[in-house]
């Protein structure tokens, strides 16, 4: 009798996908440094009006195989002109099985992002070094808190779209 018990747990863990997650591969895939002031930009005293733009991209590849990049757009400005601008796009290879919906997307726009950040802020502050600029030290993000954020503004935006089309739909009926 346990050998038939023993089958039958054996045949319900092959039926329940294990949730998994691996990094497949850590890479640069962009990048971009500009200087559009020229010499003006050294001198000038240095007290940047700094701009941090963020995006994720998601590229799935193949079951379980998802690209994942993190876009990062520093600018910094002093009176009003950019000293310098850098873009950053760095990517990773990740699998992820056994998750599915709000998990799926928790995992790809939190832990990934969470992963490449400090991959993308090195960057960032080597290559402002060999620009003749100082490091910037980007401070940590929150992925959940910003991953929560964008839940919580699409949850917003169903409601008033649907709040917006009911009055629609009985001055038709």
């Amino acid at each position: 009798m346990s050998e038939e018990n023993t089958q039958a747990a054996a045949a319900q863990e092959q039926e329940i996908p294990q949730a998994g997650f691996a990094i497949q591969k850590i890479y640069l895939k962009d990048i971009s440094f500009e200087t559009p002031s020229g010499l003006d930009a050294f001198t000038k005293a240095w007290k940047p009006n700094v701009q941090q733009d963020l995006n994720i991209q998601v590229t799935p590849l193949e079951e379980g195989l998802f690209e994942v990049l993190l876009l990062l757009t520093i600018t910094a400005r002093i009176d009003n002109k950019v000293v310098f601008l850098v873009e950053v796009k760095q990517g990773g290879l990740f699998v992820i099985n056994g998750l599915d919906g709000i998990q799926l997307s928790h995992a790809i726009n939190t832990l990934c992002p969470q992963i490449l950040f400090p991959y993308a802020r090195e960057t960032i502050d080597s290559l402002l070094t060999r620009g003749g600029f100082p490091p910037l030290m980007l401070a940590p993000i929150n992925f959940d808190a910003v991953f929560a954020q964008a839940v919580m503004q699409a949850q917003q935006q169903a409601e008033a779209n649907a709040a917006a089309a009911a009055p629609a739909e009985t001055a038709l009926n």
